[in-house]
């Protein structure tokens, strides 16, 4: 059972990445939401907190995005979804910027995270040649 379904899943580079991407950024947030949840010495809440959310959502977008381009028959619709895919990985990026500036333990994590982005948008590049 476990064989069959392995089998249906995409096998290209990037989607795999995207996929180690998502369980990364995953993973990141849970860690960096224990850090963050605490209140200010204000009273106010940690405004980085919604990033950690951000990066998630992103994230889990990247994958489906990509299916959907790889599916299309038309090159301007395969297009369109790259072009989201590209979107998506920029603002993935810049919230993790801003996380590593959050006053945070874990802030060293979100690194790992935008190395594994560097190596996403090089597949990236040369995923969008191929469609």
């Amino acid at each position: 059972m476990a064989s069959r379904i392995s089998s249906q899943l995409p096998q290209s580079p990037i989607y795999k990445k995207a996929m180690e991407i998502f369980s990364l950024s995953r993973n990141i947030s849970h860690y960096l939401v224990e850090d963050l949840a605490a209140l200010q010495t204000n009273g106010k809440e940690d405004p980085n907190i919604y990033f950690t959310g951000d990066i998630v959502q992103q994230s889990v977008s990247l994958a489906p995005e990509i299916l959907k381009a790889e599916q299309q028959t038309f090159s301007e619709e395969k297009y369109k979804y790259a072009a989201s895919v590209s979107r998506l990985t920029n603002l993935l990026y810049k919230n993790c910027e801003r996380l590593e500036l959050s006053n945070s333990n874990g802030k060293e994590f979100i690194g790992l995270l935008r190395h594994e982005l560097k190596k996403f948008r090089k597949l990236q590049r040369n995923w969008m040649l191929t469609l």
